[in-house]
């Protein structure tokens, strides 16, 4: 089982436009004094990861090469900070300010309170922060001008997925869990069930979503988003329980997935925040079970914040990817390109647009607010 076609695939990096409020923003021209994008060369951009590090092949790693890119591409400075603890974040933000950053990117939800608190000791210092908005020190979410949301409707690519694991599976039964109980994960979990709802609805079939109860808001959680044997562990209890596709949403965790899915034939994995299989590539036998990703351009996106901060456009807007403007989509099937059904596919495509004109309505509470 294998293919969704290009037509399914994200926008291209090159082309993404993520919208600010919903809407797209403008293009810059550079303004400074490099020869390799325009922005000034004295411009420093900087990031703090959270706990799964740099090489999570997830969300981190993804915003970090958003950064990496914005050094090469713009001719920036950068500077960043890895962290192994939520007692790192903090410390590191603070280093961040130190080395008199011009803009300091967080990766994480976990990171909005540490955001927060700094971003308001600091007003002269640009922030932004991924997959969430800042916070107070009680984990309410707080306006703070400087601090700049990046965010992503995450529920709308999920519930392709959904759809897609519905139509593929072969034992009825599909799973999800997530790292933490978090709005970041459980958007995933919203829109994966809702997807394979509405098959079931399309299809008048009984496929099985385990792992989450999306009105409840309870499921499978590993407790954190580091302990890949957590991941094993959950996964293997799915996959004999009859699933023959999980999708984890727990960043480095979801490596136990994959070890689980590599031990008996048949079995498949649904990645997350990034394509799993490029960022899996020394790794052919989890690259053979990966069926799909759920992507968001959070490379491009920061990439896009760096620019215009260092063009003097950085304001406090959300940025806000959608499927409509390229933020989220799912990721080429690659070894499961020949594998899909032909109707299957086109019903995708229609299923897209369909989300994106509004005819489907995909729900969550952890959706941002201007999605």
């Amino acid at each position: 089982m294998k293919s969704i076609t290009r037509a399914l695939a994200l926008v291209g990096a090159g082309a993404l436009t993520l919208a600010a409020c919903g809407t797209a923003p403008e293009e810059t021209d550079g303004g400074g004094g490099s020869d390799a994008g325009g922005a000034s060369s004295d411009y420093k951009a900087c990031m703090v990861s959270d706990s799964g590090g740099w090489d999570d092949k997830s969300f981190n790693e993804s915003s970090y090469n958003g950064l990496l890119a914005a050094e090469e591409d713009l001719g920036i400075e950068k500077a960043s900070a890895e962290s192994t603890a939520v007692s790192d974040f903090a410390p590191n933000i603070n280093n961040m300010v130190t080395q008199q950053c011009d803009l300091i990117i967080t990766v994480g939800f976990l990171l909005a309170p540490a955001t927060g608190d700094a971003a308001q000791a600091n007003p002269e210092t640009d922030f932004a922060i991924v997959d969430s908005t800042a916070q107070d020190a009680d984990g309410e979410p707080i306006e703070v001008e400087n601090v700049k949301p990046i965010e992503f409707n995450t529920a709308e690519a999920a519930f392709l997925a959904g759809y897609l694991a519905a139509g593929t599976t072969e034992t009825g039964k599909v799973a999800t869990y997530g790292g933490m109980n978090i709005p970041t994960v459980t958007i995933f979990m919203d829109g994966f069930v809702d997807g394979v709802a509405h098959y079931n609805d399309t299809h008048d079939t009984d496929v099985e979503a385990l792992g989450w109860d999306k009105e409840a808001q309870q499921g499978s959680f590993t407790g954190d988003f580091e302990d890949q044997s957590k991941g094993k562990a959950v996964s293997d209890e799915f996959y004999n329980a009859g699933a023959d596709i999980v999708m984890p949403v727990a960043g480095p965790v979801g490596a136990g997935t994959l070890a689980s899915a590599k031990e008996a034939d048949d079995r498949m994995v649904i990645w997350v925040d990034a394509d799993g299989f490029e960022t899996n590539s020394s790794d052919e036998d989890a690259q053979a079970v990966i069926l799909t990703s759920v992507m968001k351009e959070m490379s491009t996106a920061v990439e896009d914040v760096i620019s215009g901060a260092a063009d003097g456009q950085f304001d406090g807007t959300p940025y806000v990817g959608t499927l409509e403007n390229g933020g989220v989509g799912l990721a080429p099937f690659h070894e499961f390109e020949d594998d899909v059904p032909a109707e299957l596919t086109e019903e995708l495509e229609s299923l897209k647009q369909e989300i994106i004109d509004g005819s489907v309505v995909v729900e969550s509470a952890a959706a941002p607010a201007e999605a």
